[in-house]
């Protein structure tokens, strides 16, 4: 079974930027998508992006739009998000998911480790 390994979380002041990564193993089949998830303290697990592997199609959530950018390398099974202009409320744990057999990133099945990304002055 494949797994998924982020990388590139931190702390940052408001308004910088971090790059998120997350590494794909096993079989290219089972990653149609890949996406990001998040939870903070005390909240519910947030969609924040997901991108189509094949078409390179993308989403995100309004919470994001216009400040994160999403993007994938086949060839190296890898899939990155670019976080601009941060807000201390982008403070999480980020995780990277996917689910299997599936072009979407709702539901995911597999889940990465996580990675801590805080935005505080």
């Amino acid at each position: 079974q494949g797994h998924l390994v982020e990388s590139g979380g931190g702390t940052v002041q408001p308004g910088e930027s971090l790059r998120l990564s997350c590494t794909a193993s096993g079989s290219t089949l089972d990653y149609y998508a890949i996406g990001w998830f998040r939870q903070a303290p005390g909240k519910d697990r947030e969609g924040v992006s997901c991108i189509n592997m094949l078409d390179g199609s993308t989403y995100y959530a309004d919470s994001v739009k216009g400040r994160f950018t999403i993007s994938r390398d086949n060839a190296k099974k890898m899939v990155y998000m670019e976080m601009n202009s941060l807000k201390p409320e982008d403070t999480a744990v980020y995780y990277c998911v996917t689910r299997v057999g599936s072009p979407f990133c709702s539901e995911p099945d597999r889940w990465g480790q996580g990675t801590q990304v805080t935005v505080s002055a």
